[in-house]
Order: C-alpha cells, then structure tokens, then sequence
C-alpha cells in the first residue's frame, strides 16, 4: 500500500518525510524532478518517483492501481505569475491536471484524497476588518487564486458524486528549502532573503514582495497535511493552516537582521505590495485535526538556514 503525491516541490517533499517517518511507501508524480532535491530532502529509502505529468490520465491511473494507492496527495500545479503570464497552460495543467487526479482516484477506487490549495483561494477584493475563516468567499479574479478556487470546486463535485474522502489544507505563504520551479515568487524572495542572513551578504528583493504576509513553516506544513491523510474524517474538509498573524515586510528584515547584521536587503522597484489585511483564522485546524503551528518567524528562519547549510554541503559531496 501507498500515497500517491503528485508534485515534488516543497510542500510534497514535507509531507513525504513525516509519511516516511510513519512507515508508508512514497510514489511521486513528477514531470520534471529534481532527484539530488529528493535525496536530500528524504534519503534513499521509502519513496520512489515517476516521471509523468499529470496531464496524463493513464499514467495516473497505471500508478495509482500499480502500487495500491489508498492515499492521493495533490500538489502538483503552477503557482503565481506562472499562471498569470500563460491563463492557457495554468488552465491545462491546473485544471485539467486536477480533473485527471479526481478521475484516476475514482477509477483506482482510491479511498481519500489531500488536496494541498493555498489561501490565494479567498476574494481580497472584499472587506475583512477579522481572521479569514474557511467559509469566506473565494475568488479574488486572478489566475492562480481563481483557479485554485475551481479546482476545489472540482474536487467537491467529484467527491461528492463518487463518495471518495476529500480533505483540503489552505496554506498561508510557505518557506523552507526548495526549487520553486512551479513558480512560487514568494518562496523565491524567502530563499533570497535567508540566503542574505546566512551569508551576510546583500539581496536584492522587488518592491512587489516586500508586503505584509502570513508564513508558515514547511514542516508545519507537512504535519498539518500528514494528520489530513491519516486522520479519521472529521466535522469539516477545509482547514487552514498558517502561524495566525500577519509578519510586516520590515519585522521580516528585522528578524533576519537580528540573526545576522550584516545581511542587507536593496528594493527593486516594479510595482506596488499588495499586502494581506488579516491573517487566517485557523481555529478550525487546531479544534478538528489537532494541529498548531510549532515554528516562531525566528525558530523557522533559523531552522530554515541550518538547512541551507546542510543542503550546500549535500550538494557539493554529491556534484
């Protein structure tokens, strides 16, 4: 028996290693992975990878009945301006990636599926003077939050007409160690910025990144979404899961810089932050799954550069 997880980014890999650690055999789908990333993130052992995209349905279909797969983690998909640049290919590889996911669950019999959405998800456009809650509007026009909002409402329908277990984790902006090959401009100015800490060097960073967000680190992450695969269903599917609170741009250099003073952070002017107003409210994930996050800002970014560390030095003895 095995999950299935489509994606090998940050967020498949964090999941990867708390399941790993439970005992479960790892099948990624993946079109174009990067195996030195793999290794690091998870050894040798316990996980094995297929290089196919999961715009193809057979392939899904062939892995999943292959390796009896009970479980399906869905990550895979392109994120922010990646979707942006290209509606078409977001819409191809978002949408009708996911409709192959639900498709090749309901064909294989697989008995749950963890679908990894994000809290792009919810309409910024509207008024929120308190924590978003999981039955706030979604929708907010853009591509990646539209369309991330469709490919729940997909997986709902699906769900709902073939009696397949449907849970879904909205997470607020992840960091950690990772590729970022999807796109995700968020994670890219994180890496940058920790790197400048690390290294007590300069990074420069777009005046577009420099907003307020909610952060959450990646092995929260993959706790919350390790319980949501493995947990008995609870009341409700839909939890999110981020640290509850909103990190000013300027708390995030002054945390960074309180590691390491020498580090420096130059603006690159193109086009104004939109920054978040609230955070997420997630009591829901703390009542229901039993999950909190356990990563201060300051605990993540410096767990964050250990890994750093460890990663150049993988990455150098296995050149």
């Amino acid at each position: 028996m095995s999950i299935l997880v489509t994606g090998a980014g940050l967020v498949g890999t964090a999941f990867a290693q708390e399941a790993i650690a439970a005992g479960e055999q790892i099948v990624f789908v993946d079109p174009a992975p990067r195996a030195p990333y793999l290794r690091f993130k998870l050894g040798d052992k316990g996980w094995s990878l297929l290089n196919k995209d999961v715009r193809d349905l057979p392939a899904l279909v062939a892995a999943m009945q292959d390796n009896g797969v009970h479980t399906v983690v869905h990550s895979a998909g392109l994120i922010g301006s990646k979707v942006q640049d290209s509606l078409y290919a977001g819409f191809d590889i978002n949408l009708g990636g996911t409709r192959n996911v639900a498709e090749a669950v309901r064909l294989s019999g697989v008995k749950r599926l963890v679908h990894i959405s994000t809290m792009g998800v919810y309409d910024t456009r509207r008024p929120v003077s308190v924590s978003v809650a999981e039955d706030f509007p979604r929708g907010a026009r853009r591509g990646y939050g539209n369309y991330k909002a469709a490919k729940e409402m997909i997986l709902e329908a699906y769900s709902d007409e073939y009696e397949f277990e449907l849970m879904m984790i909205r997470p607020a902006n992840v960091y950690g160690f990772g590729h970022f090959a999807a796109g995700s401009s968020g994670g890219m100015k994180m890496q940058a910025m920790v790197e400048a800490a690390m290294d007590g060097k300069s990074a420069r960073i777009p005046q577009s990144q420099t907003i307020d967000n909610e952060y959450v680190h990646w092995k929260d992450v993959g706790r919350a979404v390790h319980i949501a695969s493995t947990i008995a269903m609870p009341k409700d599917y839909i939890f999110n899961v981020g640290n509850g609170y909103v990190t000013r741009f300027t708390e995030l250099v002054e945390t960074l810089k309180g590691i390491n003073p020498a580090a420096a952070f130059e603006i690159e002017p193109d086009g104004a932050a939109k920054s978040k107003a609230q955070a997420m409210d997630i009591t829901r994930a703390r009542d229901q799954l039993g999950w909190a996050p356990g990563f201060t800002l300051a605990d993540g970014l410096k767990d964050y550069m250990e890994e750093l560390r460890a990663a150049r030095a993988f990455m150098a003895k296995n050149s």
